[in-house]
């Protein structure tokens, strides 16, 4: 099927463009979110006439997500996620909690503008792209962790395995300290009176 591309598609062509795409891909992407036309005399026609306006339309979306991308660009923001002590998720995180993170944070996104290549299942950073425009991306991280205090861990560096590892070092530490302190007590115990602290006898008032 052919189209009239009315703004950049990525991998497809410019505004203006007229391109063959597959029907279901145009039916059910292109056309339905305005970004196409089918390739009609007509519509080339009505392209035509509207170019002028579409392009000015389009440099100020541009001009506005050229903003968000300035503000985004670079933003971490904490997801909390229940997980095992290995960090695997119970789930995973999505386009939808990506946008719902950044929104509450003051970022109004959708999820359809979230970019997520592959499912996040463990815990840790993990950067995630934003189309913001078809010209305008941005990238963010999300701070996937099971508490504000693990995430601020991670941000400041620390991978779950080595937090797991410090854990698992101070745990050792606590048990042989327990350990030290019993065994210390046992031995005081143990301890009898030495021979210099021995009784005195006393002498026997019994006659001869």
């Amino acid at each position: 099927m052919q189209v009239i591309l009315l703004e950049r598609v990525a991998k497809l062509g410019q505004m203006g463009d007229v391109v063959d795409v597959k029907n279901g891909y145009a039916r059910n992407y292109l056309l339905p979110q305005g970004k196409a036309l089918s390739a009609s005399k007509a519509n080339i026609e009505t392209f035509e006439n509207q170019k002028a306006q579409l392009e000015a339309r389009n440099l100020e979306s541009k001009k506005e997500a050229e903003d968000l991308a300035a503000r985004l660009n670079g933003q971490q923001f904490v997801v909390i996620r229940s997980a095992s002590d290995a960090g695997a998720l119970y789930g995973s995180v999505t386009t939808r909690d990506t946008a719902d993170v950044a929104t509450q944070d003051g970022y109004s996104l959708d999820r359809k503008q979230v970019v997520i290549p592959r499912p996040i299942k463990e815990l840790g950073l993990h950067e995630v792209s934003v189309v913001l425009h078809p010209e305008v991306e941005a990238v963010i991280a999300l701070n996937v962790a099971r508490s504000i205090e693990e995430a601020e861990l991670q941000a400041s560096g620390k991978s779950i395995q080595e937090l797991a590892a410090e854990a698992e070092a101070e745990a050792e530490f606590e048990i042989a300290e327990l350990f030290e302190d019993i065994g210390a007590a046992g031995l005081e115990d143990d301890e009898g009176p030495s021979s210099g602290d021995a009784p005195e006898e006393t002498e026997s008032n019994d006659k001869d």
